[in-house]
């Protein structure tokens, strides 16, 4: 499957980024709920895609959580009352960079749980989803799939990298020993959770710029949004002066204008 060239797939995601803006308008109008879960491999472009969905979406409409590890009182609370204060109110999308699914997965292979808080979690989760459906909240879950052997060169990558290389934690260099323990825990998690209410979506992502296009087009299917038309925007005449006089400039503190060195 050949790559999507650069102009095609620049021109498709700004088409449907567009159509994402139209459907955030909706969603505020309607004060429709939304929660699209992001999980999948480590490597596998969930980070990656979530900054094209919310390119262009207003940050107080459309929230990222992207929660840190549990802190001592939050292990005492019921697993899932951590993640309930970022469900959405109306108007509002939360798109989950990775979730409550995290039970499933890294807890689950890498012993951060116990067999019985796996277990019980197995059971919930469709129970917690179903209440949330219930509720008219819209939940959409895409896992995002890469081959062990593209997964390796975008670690080899990341850590030749100083910009990138944040993103490799001591779990993520884990999952290329465990890839078999992370497949079985994925296939039993779907077992249990891939349900009519909130079924999952795979999202093949060895080629990024596809895995991107093919996740939002098919996120634009499952919200039943339509076109909102905006209030008429008018920019006022600015008033004539009425006397203000600006201070000195020397009197103000200025950043040094370094970018004067890119000058031609």
């Amino acid at each position: 499957m050949s790559p999507i060239p650069a102009k095609k797939y620049n021109r498709e995601l700004r088409r449907l980024q567009a159509e994402l803006v139209d459907m955030q308008a909706w969603v505020q109008a309607t004060g429709a709920r939304i929660v699209v879960i992001f999980e999948g491999r480590d490597a596998a472009g969930k980070g990656s895609t979530i900054k094209r969905v919310a390119e262009h979406l207003n940050p107080r409409v459309t929230r990222i959580v992207a929660l840190p590890a549990p802190t001592e009182r939050e292990r005492e609370q019921w697993y899932f009352q951590r993640y309930v204060p970022h469900l959405p109110a109306a108007g509002e999308i939360v798109l989950m960079d990775r979730s409550w699914y995290n039970r499933a997965g890294v807890e689950h292979v890498m012993g951060y749980c116990t067999n019985a808080e796996y277990h019980r979690f197995l059971h919930q989760a469709p129970i917690f989803e179903r209440l949330l459906v219930e509720d008219g909240i819209v939940l959409l879950k895409y896992w995002f799939s890469v081959s062990p052997d593209e997964q390796e060169a975008r670690f080899r990558s990341r850590a030749k990298d100083p910009m990138r290389r944040w993103k490799l934690s001591p779990n993520d260099l884990m999952s290329i020993t465990r890839w078999e323990d992370y497949s079985r825990a994925k296939d039993t998690m779907f077992v249990h959770t891939d349900t009519p209410e909130a079924p999952w979506f795979e999202v093949p992502s060895v080629d990024k710029r596809r895995s991107r296009i093919n996740m939002i087009s098919h996120l634009l299917t499952r919200i039943p949004y339509g076109h909102v038309e905006p209030e008429p925007v008018e920019i006022p005449t600015r008033p004539g002066a009425r006397g203000y006089e600006r201070p000195p400039r020397n009197l103000e503190n200025y950043v040094p204008d370094v970018a004067a060195a890119l000058e031609d």
